[in-house]
């Protein structure tokens, strides 16, 4: 969207992190990613290894990945399914907060659900190393397989941005631009769902992003997670705004 890089600072329970930090994270999870799939670790600085992973994932293709990850899959869906009964609808929440200078809040919504950009599929699974699949299926769900973080598991999952039935975190009227939505089980349960929103400052924008999860999750996924919103949105932020993948 423009050829200016933006300039990212995560915020994580009060402590910002620089986006050398941010990016330490992400290469620290390339490889388990790549031995989960079964794929090499690309050669090069994380810029490229960013891209090429996302290549070797996108060429393999929605089934194979699911056959490759299928043990996983199962044990993740009666794991997720198990969790959310469990919890009986109640939720808690996984926060990461972004501070960008450069940008727009309404320019990386827009820019976020556009899935008819050409590198819509490459720029949602090159984000982060444990994104193995994510796309927009025919009724405009979106489908994602996922290492949340700190699980041992890929989960996949259907984020349904029509829905916003059973959310639990309300929404900030000060926000100037959002996106949100419930997630499913494969089974078609609700297992919780997001709710990111963005508010204009000077020079840039803030981010607030919120994931909720089952009340009865795991307290290390909840807390791991924010370190995978980190790393997500960081990249689709510079993805967005010029810096490229």
């Amino acid at each position: 969207m423009s050829s200016a890089s933006p300039t990212v600072h995560a915020i994580i329970d009060g402590r910002r992190f620089t986006r050398d930090q941010v990016l330490a994270w992400e290469a620290e999870r390339l490889p388990a990613a790549a031995s989960k799939i079964g794929l090499p670790v690309p050669s090069g600085d994380l810029a490229r290894q960013r891209t090429a992973f996302a290549d070797g994932k996108l060429a393999l293709g929605a089934e194979e990945i699911k056959r490759r990850l299928r043990r996983d899959l199962r044990v993740g869906d009666v794991v997720a399914n198990t969790t959310a009964r469990l919890s009986r609808g109640g939720r808690v929440t996984s926060v990461c907060e972004l501070q960008v200078t450069g940008g727009s809040a309404a320019g990386l919504v827009q820019w976020f659900d556009d899935t008819s950009r050409d590198d819509y599929t490459h720029s949602m699974t090159a984000a982060h190393p444990d994104h193995f699949l994510i796309r927009t299926l025919p009724d405009g769900r979106q489908e994602v397989i996922e290492t949340t973080g700190g699980s041992p598991l890929p989960t996949r999952l259907l984020i349904d941005y029509a829905n916003l039935s059973t959310l639990t975190t309300p929404s900030d009227p000060a926000a100037d631009a959002g996106t949100a939505g419930v997630a499913l089980s494969g089974k078609g349960l609700h297992i919780g769902g997001v709710r990111h929103e963005f508010r204009d400052v000077p020079g840039g924008f803030h981010a607030h992003l919120c994931v909720e999860f089952p009340r009865t999750t795991i307290p290390r996924i909840i807390s791991e997670h924010r370190r995978h919103l980190a790393i997500e949105w960081s990249n689709w932020v510079e993805f967005a705004f010029g810096a490229g993948h």
